[in-house]
């Protein structure tokens, strides 16, 4: 299924006012560029056109919630259909213009708006530039094995220098040794590392969760039989070296020899072998957690196995010998080396499986893992109930209070390995400066710098912004607002979070956000640099912007493409200015770049309102109410509601749009809401803005395949579908 669905509370104690945003200065034409009409131009001013009332809505006498597929297809119907088109394509290049024009049909609809980015905060930090993976996707970006950390700040100069050697060792031009330069600057290297935690892992069985907050821990602990490097390069990990067939259809790894298995105690248990991978592979079709369906159309017979009832004997994945892993795929697939980095691809040591009760089969491993006395493979409770051939070993884990890693003084491959220990130290993110504190103290290696908490004025006190300060790197992960189109939680089981709205509040709503032209006033009317900025600073508030749910420069054409009515884009055109050129071409008034608040437009906004308030007609009462939930505990979570709230009232007027800011006053609340869901009809939000995606492998399927209906896609329950 997914990356991760991302902790989007601002969490500014982990490393990891209106405001115009745009270019400073007239770009630099690129000769190359495709060319695309103006996107504020006004060959289609009014967005839409002119609006008659709809005579196909019926206000019901009572809020009964609809059915999923039906509202699925009346909003996102040919969704399917563009994204099936795109992985029919002939070519690599042909499969990314037909998936931006099928992103541009998704922006279109309204019902997600792509918010903002990791990074682009100003931070001050002890971690060396660039020492873990720097890869765009996969669970790579979560291995810590490489970090380097001094014993005190990098000042801005050294931070400079460093990334210049990490450049030119990218460019074949050097080596990338921080360790050396840092100590040669009087630094002392520190070999633990401490950072925080806001949500416990609910599971060490890697191949049972598509939750970030679980494997961001346990990658530490297990290897693939790939990985990347600190320079962004694809290096051999458990497999020492692998064949491709001439058909692209096969692929044949070679297992290293001599790796094994470790109690969480240190003790050896048992060699890493080829029937290992194999184990974890059918492990993850048979838990079906959300990871399955990334495999779907690329490895042969694993969908007919996990979704109807097939054979494992058709599966395309096989223990050739002790050694040898062959896969065979459905049809060449250019990135599949790509997603081996992601956790769906993992080993399991298969024996240690099978001793705590676990099982193999769909319908045989329901059964078994029901019984909680007899099937104890992966508890997070119990760090024996699993095993590990990674660089570290999960010592301790404490929900509420610590997690605790140690280094695998057995690893195959110790050179790598730059800490003795890694710690998670429990914090519910409600007291900053305490945070802060720890930082200056070296408790923590460092802090993103928060207007809203007041980090950011202390460290400008302090001395410490001026000396340290760098604006961190964005990302490929795209955080983004939900509109739920299918709303049945009102509020949680224990009665907390609840909404206001009375049962006519609750049919007006619905009937509102089933309407395009109401959905896109939302989403033109959300100035998100205003909202960003009560976090960033005014003079950040842009920098981590994001406007599509792909990243704009997540892939490029090879070759000069033309599309089916002829327009040529030009070899080097990246993905973003395919689907800015779609979404001109839809009449849409957005700018999908990165560092621009593209969706902002409040006369747009007005616009679409009016046209909406025509084709609802009297069917609904005005104004509509629009629940938000924010966690009351965390200043920037309250902050950002608040901003909300501002902008879109603001925008739309407080007699059309009421935003109904609701308080979550612990932070279990706040993610079982949203983040911890587990589908549609568990969303408890009229607009949640607490999920990102960050993409599992080297294509755009991996981002737009989250949307696909009817279960296929992880992302629709955060627009209440499924």
């Amino acid at each position: 299924m997914k990356r991760f669905i991302a902790l989007f509370v601002v969490i500014v104690m982990a490393l990891s006012m209106v405001v115009a945003c745009g270019p400073t200065e007239e770009p630099t034409p690129d000769p190359n560029a495709a060319e695309t009409p103006d996107p504020n131009g006004d060959e289609n001013p009014t967005d839409t056109p002119v609006s008659t009332p709809d005579p196909t809505i019926v206000r019901p006498t009572e809020y009964v919630p609809g059915d999923d597929g039906e509202i699925y297809e009346a909003v996102l119907g040919e969704y399917e259909a563009y994204c099936n088109a795109a992985k029919e394509a002939a070519t690599i290049d042909e499969r990314f213009v037909l998936f931006a024009k099928a992103e541009a049909y998704l922006l279109e609809s309204a019902v997600m708006i792509p918010t903002t980015t990791q990074g682009g905060a100003y931070t001050i930090s002890r971690v060396a530039y660039r020492t873990i993976p720097y890869v765009q996707w996969g669970n790579d970006d979560d291995r810590l094995k490489g970090l380097i950390i001094s014993d005190e700040f990098i000042t801005k100069e050294e931070r400079e220098e460093l990334k210049a050697m990490w450049e030119k060792a990218v460019a074949g031009e050097g080596t990338y040794d921080p360790a050396a330069y840092l100590t040669g600057k009087g630094h002392t290297i520190n070999p633990n590392y401490t950072l925080t935690f806001s949500t416990a892992p609910v599971t060490l069985d890697w191949l049972n969760t598509s939750s970030q907050s679980d494997t961001e821990i346990t990658v530490n602990c297990v290897d693939g039989l790939v990985e990347y490097n600190n320079l962004g390069q694809m290096v051999p990990c458990l497999a020492e070296s692998w064949d491709i067939s001439d058909d692209g259809l096969t692929y044949t790894f070679h297992i290293r020899q001599g790796v094994y298995w470790y109690t969480a105690e240190g003790t050896q248990y048992a060699e890493v072998t080829a029937n290992d991978f194999v184990a974890g592979f059918r492990h993850m079709l048979d838990a079906k957690a959300g990871l399955e369906w990334l495999i779907d159309g690329v490895v042969a017979g694993g969908t007919a196995y996990y979704d109807e009832g097939g054979s494992w004997d058709e599966v395309g994945y096989k223990a050739a010998d002790k050694y040898t892993l062959v896969v065979t795929l459905e049809k060449p697939t250019s990135y599949f080396l790509t997603m081996l980095t992601y956790s769906c691809f993992l080993p399991i040591c298969e024996s240690f499986y099978e001793s705590r009760g676990g099982v193999f089969g769909v319908e045989e491993y329901a059964e078994a893992s029901a019984d909680t006395n007899t099937y104890t493979f992966g508890k997070s409770e119990d760090v024996s109930s699993q095993v590990y051939c990674g660089p570290f070993l999960i010592r301790k884990l404490q929900k509420d209070s610590e997690i605790y890693l140690v280094k695998n003084q057995n690893y195959w491959n110790p050179d790598t390995v730059k800490l003795d220990s890694i710690k998670w130290v429990y914090d519910n993110n409600e007291n900053p400066d305490a945070y802060y504190d720890d930082v200056i103290r070296g408790v923590y290696a460092g802090i993103t710098l928060s207007a809203s908490t007041g980090t950011l004025d202390r460290a400008k006190a302090d001395g410490l912004f001026d000396l340290y300060s760098y604006v961190s790197d964005t990302t490929s992960t795209t955080y983004f607002g939900g509109l739920h189109l299918n709303r049945s939680t009102f509020a949680l089981s224990s009665g907390t979070v609840a909404s206001p709205k009375t049962e006519d509040q609750k049919i007006d709503t619905h009937i509102a956000l089933m309407n395009k032209n109401f959905r896109k006033a939302l989403q033109y009317a959300f100035d998100k640099a205003t909202y960003n900025a009560v976090t960033r600073g005014e003079d950040l508030a842009c920098t981590n912007l994001r406007n599509m749910y792909t990243h704009p420069e997540f892939v490029q054409l090879s070759a000069d493409t033309t599309d089916e009515d002829g327009h040529v884009f030009p070899a080097g055109t990246f993905y973003g200015d395919i689907v800015q050129y779609y979404c001109n071409k839809m009449g849409l008034h957005i700018d999908v770049h990165d560092g621009v608040n593209g969706w902002f437009n409040p006369e747009i906004a007005r616009q679409c309102l009016e046209n909406a308030k025509i084709e609802l007609g009297d069917n609904v009462n005005w104004p509509i109410q629009i629940d938000v939930v924010y966690y009351s505990g965390a200043a920037a979570s309250t902050a950002q509601a608040q901003a909300y709230k501002t902008v879109i009232e603001e925008n739309l007027g407080a007699e059309n749009v009421i935003v109904n800011l609701i308080e979550a006053t612990t932070s279990e609340d706040f993610y079982a809401c949203g983040y911890r869901a587990a589908d549609g009809a568990a969303g408890n939000f009229d607009m949640f803005y607490g999920s990102g995606w960050g993409p599992d492998y080297g294509d755009p399927s991996t981002y737009l395949d989250t949307f696909l209906g009817y279960g296929q896609g992880y992302m629709t329950k955060v627009i209440g579908l499924f």
